[in-house]
């Protein structure tokens, strides 16, 4: 299991809870998404200005935390990112009155936008002036986490329009923070950040 802090990336025995391998130097990661063994984490300068962003890549072999894409002249602070076999999707956050202008964005493999959609205002309103913390796939929708409340959002990507469209709001355990499907059990995994605690849930 992969834990992800602001700074340190460590990988854990699922079973006994004993520390395999970790990383840190990093200033702000947020969510991340396993691909290929190697975990890849969304890490911003938030709440600097201007917004830097960059995908970090934390290799549990090396026990190394290394920059993989850095954005030029980002549209927000990277919060998540996903990749679905064809394409980068990155999410990236604005807040307080701003948050409206959060965004997702749909980039080719070499890092070239392709397209991007903001948010619903139903959503949006529901974030206490925060923003999207967490996404990940979930057959042809998206699950996306609330900053700190236990709500996922599955949220569509619409054939047509710049919005993406909100299919339907969902209780879970998690408060907020970056999540992942779990492969042992079809669940997710996610956080509890206040109890520094890693949360297993099944669907």
């Amino acid at each position: 299991v992969f834990a992800v802090s602001s700074t340190t990336v460590a990988m854990y025995d699922r079973e006994s809870g004993r520390l395999l391998a970790s990383a840190d130097g990093a200033t702000h990661l947020n969510s991340a998404f396993i691909l290929k063994g190697k975990v890849y984490c969304a890490h911003s300068n938030y709440p600097k200005k201007p917004e830097t962003s960059e995908i970090r890549v934390f290799d549990p072999e090396e026990q190394s935390l290394t920059i993989f894409h850095e954005f030029k002249e980002p549209p927000g602070s990277l919060v998540w990112n996903v990749h679905d076999g064809k394409h980068w999707w990155c999410c990236f956050a604005h807040y307080g009155a701003d948050n409206a202008k959060t965004v997702l964005v749909r980039y080719s493999d070499g890092f070239k936008e392709e397209q991007r959609w903001t948010f619903p205002k139903a959503v949006v309103d529901d974030w206490d002036k925060m923003s999207a913390s967490g996404g990940i796939w979930d057959g042809d929708t998206l699950l996306v986490t609330h900053h700190h409340y236990k709500v996922l959002y599955r949220l569509k990507v619409p054939k047509d329009g710049k919005e993406l469209e909100l299919v339907e709001a969902l209780a879970c355990p998690f408060p907020g923070q970056g999540i992942a499907a779990d492969p042992k059990t079809g669940g997710l995994v996610g956080i509890d950040r206040g109890a520094k605690k890693v949360v297993f849930a099944t669907k």
